[in-house]
């Protein structure tokens, strides 16, 4: 089966059809990563229930946590308003970074001088 055109229909792909998904903890609130889905990942994230990427790096699916163990099993999926953009919310077992940190925005935080 493929991804439901309701859903297909609304999603506005960069020229090599990925969309942005962010993946928050669901219960925190917690950014955890950013990652890049097409039709197919998302598609099998909503059948499965386990987050599905497309890795731009291998060229192929990976299922979070098939390798490592570290799980996301998904509670919610939603688009946002002009459809270019996936929020995951999920259930993250262990580490959500590939280097082992919690989340991809631990290790440069970034000083911002014009703050209040």
């Amino acid at each position: 089966m493929a991804l439901d055109p309701k859903i297909a229909d609304r999603l506005k792909r960069t020229p090599d059809g990925l969309v942005p998904a962010i993946v928050q903890q669901h219960d925190t609130g917690e950014v955890l990563m950013l990652a890049w889905m097409d039709d197919e990942a998302l598609h099998r994230t909503l059948t499965t229930g386990r987050a599905t990427y497309w890795s731009r790096s291998r060229g192929e699916y990976w299922v979070k946590g098939d390798t490592s163990g570290h799980v996301q099993w998904v509670k919610h999926v939603a688009l946002d308003c002009d459809g270019d953009t996936i929020l995951l919310k999920v259930d993250q077992v262990g580490a959500a970074c590939h280097t082992g940190d919690r989340t991809c925005f631990d290790a440069d935080v970034l000083d911002v001088s014009g703050a209040p």
